[in-house]
């Protein structure tokens, strides 16, 4: 890169952008947010294909000292490599989105959503762990600014609280991360990430880290904001809190509480998959009696994200590949399910399920588009969702095989409200005029659609492109928390503890047959 600061470069174009946004008219503000998004996607392109897979663990570093026990440091592997990719490659389809559906304070709006890009990208890039806590933190104010102001009629109460719950935990990191910094002597997040902090305290870090993550996920009993969160967003704020937002917690698990805190996440390892086989089954239920479609697809997004903290906490390779795989899918699959569901909301405004119904009649590419989504979200072979499911179950069953068999269930009930979600809106008779009467995809929702699908296929075709980039991370997490790797029930009954197994196959990653590619 010949020294150029494309991670600096990669904040500064959303945030000059948004400025701007601030003092034009409306169609202007639109055509600026597009064309910010875009260059930031032309960059995170360039920084894909310049990351050295075989080079430094940490690439495009960037580092000022501001004052004292604070610096201005950035750089990414390839687990934040790919969870930017993933940021810039689905905001200018949410601005697509905002294109015609908002109509008031259009400036302010585009403005919050570049602002949003600028900490969602700070978050992964940020090696300095105050300059990862205000960019963590600070990404509550435009996704309340979102919810509060564009949202639906019940959009004060989602607001506050999403704000509220999501703030709260948050203190406890704070604190926790005084505490290590006075600890360890650096806020350096690389540094610190390979110092040894004493196993009993430990488990009051992880324990303060954890209060802040879960809620982020969002893990079971703290996923109650999410569903009134969905629900009250707009179509573009549905799409970044599903496709991004939720990836904060299950990143932040895997910078700070399993490399810091190994033997504390051991000492949790069976808290995570209870509450995650809870999670899977409880929330898969509620899903299948809901109404409203967005609560639908939230409730889904608890039950993927517990299939995430399992394979996090399986302390294995095939878990964690699994884990950022499933991160990576949910966040393309959740936020085009959602963008289906505005595309005909936009239409005739109303969520209810039973409004619609025989879309495949007049609105055959919707169906198609929904259908490959709905199928993508119950892990069909050749869609993203089976290699991130596979590879997850392949490694939680490693520690647990009745964990493996809860969760699998809980994919069963995600294929049933999937399936009976796709079926009342796309087939059986058209009962209401207005909703036989829709249009089918326009140009611009073609494009919305469109490059999401593709990426859908390419992951679940070839998730080696994926994979790749992140392996040598994960290799290097794994190795770092293998000695406090728990022995598994799998194992035991097997006569076979789960170390001697992990080092019995040292290249073997399910990888080594290009991930999910073998399975397929």
């Amino acid at each position: 890169m010949g020294g150029f600061p494309i991670l600096s470069a990669m904040l500064a174009v959303p945030l000059f952008a948004a400025l701007a946004c601030l003092f034009v008219e409306a169609k202007m503000a639109r055509t600026i947010a597009l064309g910010a998004t875009l260059v930031n996607l032309a960059l995170g392109i360039v920084l894909w294909a310049g990351y050295d897979i075989g080079g430094a663990q940490w690439q495009f570093t960037e580092r000022a000292e501001v004052f004292a026990g604070f610096s201005y440091a950035l750089g990414i592997d390839g687990i934040a490599l790919m969870l930017i990719v993933l940021s810039v490659f689905l905001m200018p389809i949410c601005i697509l989105a905002s294109w015609e559906s908002i109509q008031k304070r259009v400036g302010e709006y585009m403005a919050a959503f570049l602002f949003m890009e600028v900490l969602m990208i700070g978050v992964f890039a940020a090696q300095d762990m105050f300059l990862f806590y205000i960019f963590f933190e600070a990404g509550l104010i435009p996704m309340y600014l979102i919810i509060g102001i564009w949202g639906g009629d019940n959009r004060i109460y989602a607001s506050y609280k999403f704000f509220l719950y999501t703030l709260l935990g948050s203190v406890l990191m704070l604190i926790a991360m005084l505490w290590m910094v006075n600890e360890a002597g650096t806020t350096y997040i690389p540094t610190l990430m390979q110092y040894d902090f004493a196993p009993e305290a430990q488990t009051w870090l992880w324990l303060a880290f954890f209060a802040s993550f879960a809620v982020k996920m969002p893990m079971w009993p703290f996923h109650t904001w999410l569903p009134d969160a969905h629900v009250q967003a707009p179509t573009a704020g549905s799409v970044i809190l599903a496709g991004v937002l939720l990836k904060l917690g299950g990143y932040g698990f895997i910078r700070f509480s399993l490399p810091m805190f190994p033997e504390a996440s051991a000492q949790f390892v069976w808290l995570i998959l209870g509450l995650s086989m809870v999670a899977v089954v409880v929330t898969s239920l509620i899903a299948l009696v809901q109404h409203d479609m967005k609560k639908l697809i939230a409730y889904s997004s608890v039950a993927h994200m517990a299939i995430v903290t399992a394979g996090l906490f399986a302390f294995n390779v095939q878990g964690l590949e699994g884990a950022m795989i499933m991160m990576l899918s949910h966040g393309l699959v959740s936020g085009a399910l959602f963008l289906c569901v505005g595309i005909i909301y936009d239409q005739l405004h109303t969520r209810e399920i039973d409004r619609y119904g025989g879309l495949s009649i007049n609105m055959p590419k919707y169906a198609l588009f929904f259908l490959l989504f709905t199928m993508a979200s119950i892990g069909l072979p050749g869609t993203s969702g089976f290699v991130a499911e596979f590879l997850s179950l392949a490694g939680v069953y490693k520690v647990s095989s009745f964990a493996t068999f809860v969760l699998t269930t809980g994919i069963i009930l995600g294929a049933a409200y999937m399936l009976y979600l796709y079926r009342r809106v796309a087939f059986g008779e058209q009962k209401n005029a207005d909703a036989a009467a829709m249009k089918d995809l326009s140009v611009r929702e073609w494009l919305m659609l469109g490059p999401i699908a593709a990426a859908v296929l390419w992951m679940g075709v070839y998730p080696e492109s994926f994979l790749a980039p992140m392996r040598a991370d994960i290799a290097a997490l794994d190795a770092r928390i293998a000695r406090a790797a728990p022995e598994g029930d799998a194992k035991i009954s097997a006569g076979e503890p789960l170390q001697e197994a992990a080092n019995a196959m040292p290249g073997d990653h399910v990888s080594e047959t290009h991930g999910a590619e073998g399975a397929h």
